[in-house]
């Protein structure tokens, strides 16, 4: 069994989805704050989706991350191969796979069974046509139909509510069972479509009983929708996953405002080396940033980001700018997007704005944002950015963090960026940072540093027992999920900053083809294990004690807090340690540095993200709008191992 993978991409380009994307997003902001205020419940980490990709690419499984949404894509695929579809999406309750649909909500993942040669997980498999035998043996066309009254994501809820109100359904019977979250509204509709042989006659019944005032755009409206659940023979995709290069996205399918972009950016999108954010910028020129776990009484943890993300625009829209520019002369008012700014000489210049819709308090709002890159930096054309020298567009990076070139000198390469990020976050994080979360940010570091290099057999540190008697001491300060009510608020939010400008500078290094190597994001944060240590640094435990017996471990915290604080304070912290860690700094790494560089994404060690299970793991999003699920019926499915 092969696995392949497809991603969403960026917002759809009509745009007919965002007031439900928006709907989500709010709905995100007020399960952030219930759990900052200690209730149950479940949000996914920022970095949750680079972590997935990163751990796709270190396992080899093949990747494509589509242009807009990726349900139509991944079900035409799944036809054109002839093989089920592992997702979580209700939708695929609804397109007609021959192979089925295995829901994960029904994956046995802690009952791995079978002999150690033919090893399975217990699954259950979904098909339209067992499905449909349970209805009255419905013309399994009729599904289409049954989504988009229902309620998918392009229904107005107020057209569905408007049609149960008026419909009569047959009542259904007691006897019936169809699953654990059976709905009679659900089921009586099925019922009453069943009554019909095809879809047109159908489709004029429902629109009999909306109304005739509403006929002529329900009659555009539905059909539409139902067309999305028609799959082709042959899916565009195949291609992607046969050629040994990233292939091009197919051209007919493009949104306009990326017909001419560069073939390299289009690649790196189709390839996931390049975020789905950037595609929400050249479409839209709009985004949604992801709510957190905060303290929400203060100013969104994206805030500190701003300057980062300002930047990215920049590099995006400029040249954008200058081709409008160009057309309509510099005196004409721009059609675009954009704000008029004075330009020397009285001139009016059109400046690029991207509306960043965010949290305000306990509301998502939209705030306008010009895009702007500091003056310091070397300005590059979006079409030959991958053709720069490496240390122009480093200098791109760094300029935008305010990082100088010499911090990075005594570092380890894959180091370099999260030291980067730490540095920005610092100095523009609000309020500042407690010293005992610096350390402990550091410590992170350092304990993702040694589990790394201790499972590498090359690596002098492999099996390293002084390495392995650190991390013991770090990994048993982890906060457990009992101890949720006990967390310092001030803290998360603190963090919840850092993970912002460690998400939005990943972006930054992707456009810019990768002048610092990404970081394996698992190995850099660890929520628990930050939280755990900050609190035990606070309560009074000392960095050197931590790290005693380790010289190795230590000497990386010192190089790290020099690189962030200066010599001084990294001397200070220094003070008192032996011979022994002298002579460590002597010992070279056995490996040489990791991450993603120029070449993009590499197959990693699959040992070297085992070091500790709950480094970036996270739990599934139980609140996923998953609509159809309601359509489980348990005797309609079968195993599958």
């Amino acid at each position: 069994m092969q696995p392949f993978v497809v991603l969403d991409g960026g917002m759809d380009q009509t745009d007919k989805k965002f007031k439900t994307l928006q709907e989500r997003a709010q709905s995100k902001i007020r399960e952030a704050h219930a759990l900052s205020r200690g209730s149950h419940g479940s949000v996914l980490p920022l970095l949750v989706r680079e972590v997935f990709i990163q751990v796709l690419s270190e396992l080899g499984v093949p990747l494509v991350q589509c242009i807009s949404e990726a349900d139509f894509e991944i079900a035409s695929l799944a036809k054109h191969w002839g093989c089920p579809v592992l997702t979580n999406d209700s939708d695929f309750y609804i397109f007609d796979l021959k192979a089925g649909y295995l829901p994960f909500s029904f994956f046995q993942w802690n009952n791995i069974s079978g002999k150690a040669t033919d090893r399975f997980i217990p699954a259950r498999n979904f098909t339209v046509d067992r499905f449909c035998s349970h209805f009255n043996h419905m013309n399994k066309q009729l599904l289409p139909l049954f989504a988009v009254v229902i309620g998918n994501d392009y229904t107005p809820a107020k057209i569905t509510e408007i049609f149960f109100s008026r419909v009569e359904l047959e009542r259904v019977p007691s006897g019936r069972k169809y699953g654990r979250s059976s709905s009679p509204r659900i089921e009586g509709f099925l019922l009453w479509l069943s009554r019909y042989t095809n879809p047109v006659d159908a489709l004029e019944e429902v629109l009999e009983i909306l109304g005739e005032q509403r006929k002529g755009n329900l009659r555009t409206q539905l059909s539409a929708g139902m067309q999305d659940y028609q799959l082709p023979q042959r899916s565009s995709l195949a291609q992607y996953f046969s050629s040994p290069q990233p292939a091009l996205p197919d051209a007919q399918g493009l949104p306009a405002a990326l017909v001419s972009k560069p073939e390299w950016l289009l690649r790196m999108v189709a390839s996931g080396k390049l975020s789905s954010f950037v595609l929400d910028v050249l479409v839209h020129q709009k985004v949604l940033l992801v709510a957190q776990v905060e303290n929400s009484n203060l100013p969104s943890s994206h805030t500190t980001s701003s300057s980062i993300r300002k930047t990215i625009y920049s590099l995006l829209l400029e040249k954008a700018r200058q081709d409008s520019q160009t057309l309509l002369g510099v005196n004409q008012r721009g059609r675009g997007r954009g704000r008029q700014s004075q330009g020397k000489g009285g001139q009016q210049c059109d400046i690029p704005c991207v509306n960043e819709y965010d949290r305000q308090e306990l509301n998502l709002k939209k705030n306008t944002v010009e895009a702007h890159q500091p003056k310091c930096v070397p300005q590059l054309d979006i079409a030959a950015i991958d053709k720069a020298p490496t240390q122009v567009r480093l200098q791109v990076f760094l300029g935008t963090l305010g990082v100088m070139d010499h911090v990075l000198q005594p570092l380890p390469p894959h180091l370099c960026f999260p030291v980067c990020v730490t540095y920005f976050w610092m100095n523009n994080c609000k309020p500042k940072p407690s010293q005992p979360l610096l350390q402990a940010i550091l410590l992170g570091l350092v304990y993702g540093e040694l589990c790394w290099r201790r499972a590498h057999r090359n690596d002098p540190l492999f099996g390293s027992k002084a390495s392995v008697s650190v991390c013991q001491r770090l990994s048993h300060l982890r906060v457990n999920p009992g101890q949720r009510r006990g967390l310092d608020l001030g803290v998360a939010h603190l963090l919840s900053q850092w993970q912002s400008c460690m998400w939005a500078a990943m972006f930054l290094n992707q456009l810019l083809c990768f002048p610092l190597p990404e970081p394996q994001c698992a190995w850099v944060f660890s929520g628990t294990l930050l939280h755990g240590l900050e609190a035990a640094i606070r309560g009074g435990h000392q960095c050197e004690a931590l790290l005693a017996g380790d010289a190795v471990a230590w000497q990386l915290y010192s190089i790290l807090l020099e690189a962030l604080m200066g010599p001084a304070v990294s001397a200070t912290a220094s003070r008192g340690r032996g011979e022994g860690q002298r002579q460590a700094q002597q010992r070279g790494r056995g490996q040489g540095g990791r991450g993603r560089g120029n070449e993009g994404r590499g197959r990693g060690n699959r040992r070297g993200r085992r070091g500790n299970s709950s480094r970036g793991t996270t739990s599934s999003d139980s609140s996923v709008d998953n609509r159809f699920a309601l359509l489980t019926i348990d005797d309609s499915q079968q195993w599958w191992h």
